[in-house]
């Protein structure tokens, strides 16, 4: 791996599971078990077996082989390089691709730039940094408009009082 190649997270190390080094994760992405070799730290290893276990992705990672070793891990990410993303359909984007793009309404109004998301079973919501203030825009067809990675870009019809 090369020091300028961009990685992204696919999991969330939480606890060290069982004492042959295997580690519980939170899944950050639709399919992180399908994944042959993750970044910890930037350092690369090879995935051995992953698979569900409730809400959560249990990786054996080579070289990781016991409690000890596992419990180091325990708060760190699971990446891998962006290349080796899923491919996505047409229509569907990745948050942290949108995360960074301007925000402007249809009539060119500059209204922030996406910090994050929120999801509580809607519509995810986008964090947008509005000069300080955050606002909360749901991730609906009917309000995000138009949709431009490219360009870092996202333009809205936002309903009366939204902003």
């Amino acid at each position: 791996m090369t020091p300028e190649q961009s990685l992204v997270a696919i999991a969330h190390i939480t606890r060290a599971r069982g004492i042959k080094g295997e580690v519980a994760a939170l899944p950050l992405s639709d399919n992180p078990e399908r994944v042959r070799r993750v970044f910890i730290n930037r350092t690369e290893y090879e995935v051995e077996s992953a698979w569900r276990h409730g809400d959560q992705i249990i990786f054996k990672l080579r070289g990781i082989d016991s409690i000890d070793a596992a419990e180091q891990l325990a708060g760190a990410d699971l990446e891998i390089p962006m290349e080796e993303r899923a491919t996505l359909a047409e229509g569907e984007y990745f948050q942290t691709d949108l995360v960074g793009c301007a925000v402007v309404t249809r009539d060119g109004r500059n209204v922030g730039v996406i910090t994050g998301w929120q999801e509580y079973g809607g519509p995810p919501l986008l964090e947008v940094d509005a000069n300080g203030s955050e606002v909360l825009i749901p991730f609906a067809k009917s309000i995000c408009i138009e949709i431009d990675v490219a360009a870092r870009r996202v333009v809205i019809d936002p309903p009366d009082g939204l902003l």
